[in-house]
């Protein structure tokens, strides 16, 4: 008898999430913020992928990260090592960011002064799914520790990816992950998404993938400058 109801909260929380997505990402587009929302399950990897990408970017473009856990700003302090401002969001007993909690993060930061806003969510392979957080890309981060089998798993978060990064290959002889089956299995859940073989903590791989933001970020600017 309580379904109903519990459809219909479930439809207003989404609809006003997509409205405050809607004003975050229209910001964005004025100021030519390339903001980019992460997304994997714990331990993949998130917060060092980040560290390393803040601080490549960061030698020539202004970037700022947030971050989402339910519990202690480790991966803020961590963030911040790259030496781009870092913020953390606490959801508590939420296992998700929602848009409104990005834009309280960011409400005194001034988007004019920044090129990338990246944003590290919740480590879950559910949730997250569900909540536009006004991104530009959402970018699935699986590491070669997970298993080759992970895309298959979680088809609904898969889906909702533009780019998939395999993570963690210096570890992928060790864990006899089979990389080719795992890139295999991700285009048969999403055909057409970018993929990126990486390893955040040596750096290899990270070339090709910081090309591909940096071309992200020129042709949002050319798409501002294009509509005035």
């Amino acid at each position: 008898m309580a379904q109903p109801r519990i459809v219909e909260v479930r439809k207003n929380i989404l609809e006003k999430n997509d409205q405050r997505a809607h004003d975050l990402r229209s910001s964005f587009a004025q100021h030519g913020v390339l903001a980019v929302n992460f997304v994997s399950g714990p331990g993949a990897g998130k917060t060092e992928l980040l560290r390393r990408t803040l601080a490549e970017l960061g030698k020539t473009q202004r970037c700022a990260a947030v971050t989402g856990d339910l519990a202690t700003a480790n991966d803020a302090a961590r963030l911040a090592q790259s030496g781009a401002p870092a913020r953390q969001i606490l959801t508590g007993t939420m296992c998700h960011l929602e848009a409104d909690m990005v834009a309280e993060a960011i409400a005194d930061w001034s988007l004019a002064d920044l090129d990338y806003l990246l944003i590290e969510n919740v480590g879950n392979l559910v949730c997250p799914g569900d909540f536009d957080l006004g991104e530009d890309l959402r970018v699935l981060l699986l590491s070669t520790t997970e298993g080759e089998d992970k895309p298959l798993k979680y088809p609904t978060l898969i889906n909702t990816a533009d780019v998939v990064i395999i993570n963690k290959l210096d570890l992928a002889a060790a864990v006899e992950c089979d990389v080719a089956l795992l890139e295999g299995n991700i285009r048969q859940m999403r055909p057409g998404a970018g993929i990126f073989k990486v390893s955040a903590k040596t750096g290899a791989g990270f070339e090709p993938w910081l090309t591909y933001l940096r071309a992200q970020w020129q042709a949002k600017g050319q798409a501002k400058q294009a509509g005035g």
